[in-house]
């Protein structure tokens, strides 16, 4: 095979998270008496961590530190009970999931997603078992596109950055994957366009899971 190891982005890449943290945000502006914003708009507040989420969401006078540590507790409270109800894995990725498990490469998630919130996802709709490791947002790791976390997966397979696949939806995720050395493939299902991929550093993009298998050099 020509990688040995494959991290995989969470939000908008194995799932499709975006209409319920949209809804949780949603409930909490509202809650706080501010206007709302689409799902279309969550595409692009989606991906650098929930307290930028509360940050760009808020109006530009509400940005204050204080509301927005109150906005992100309240946020936070109510995603953990709504984080799985309109939630779904991708078309495709169950299934590319299990024909790389049985190829034996060794396979990782790695979230700006607070870690409990992205374990509980994972674990309720792909199985924590079928990866290495599932890492998301924790006070000792930078968040994306800060490499740490990338290379501590790295440390963690016993693989060298460059025999590694990182396959996300923005460019956050392609941002991350170069700064760790690691061979950037964007998803074109996820949140954001294939031109926004390839302008931030996408060797490839794809359109459909199973295409990661080319990629990497697994027969079907």
């Amino acid at each position: 095979m020509k990688y040995k190891g494959i991290i995989f982005d969470l939000d908008g890449t194995l799932a499709d998270t975006l209409e319920d943290l949209a809804d949780s945000m949603n409930r909490v502006l509202t809650l706080q008496g501010l206007p709302v914003h689409s799902y279309d708009a969550y595409r692009y507040f989606i991906g650098k961590g929930v307290a930028n989420l509360v940050a760009e969401t808020l109006p530009q006078e509400k940005r204050t530190e204080e509301f927005i540590s109150l906005c992100y507790d309240l946020i936070v409270a109510d995603y953990r009970t709504h984080c799985l109800v309109k939630t779904h894995l991708y078309d495709g990725i169950a299934e590319t999931l299990s024909l790389l498990r049985g190829s034996g490469i060794k396979m990782a998630v790695f979230s700006n997603k607070p870690d409990e919130l992205t374990k509980k996802i994972v674990e309720a709709l792909a199985g924590a078992d079928n990866f290495e490791i599932v890492l998301g947002a924790r006070p000792d790791i930078p968040r994306k596109p800060d490499p740490a976390g990338a290379i501590l997966i790295c440390r963690h397979f016993g693989i060298a950055p460059g025999g590694i696949l990182y396959l996300g939806d923005t460019d956050i995720d392609m941002m991350t994957a170069n700064n760790a050395g690691m061979f950037a493939v964007g998803a074109q299902w996820g949140f954001r366009t294939k031109e926004e991929l390839l302008g931030s550093g996408a060797r490839a993009v794809i359109a459909h899971p199973q295409e990661l298998l080319e990629i990497i050099g697994i027969e079907r």
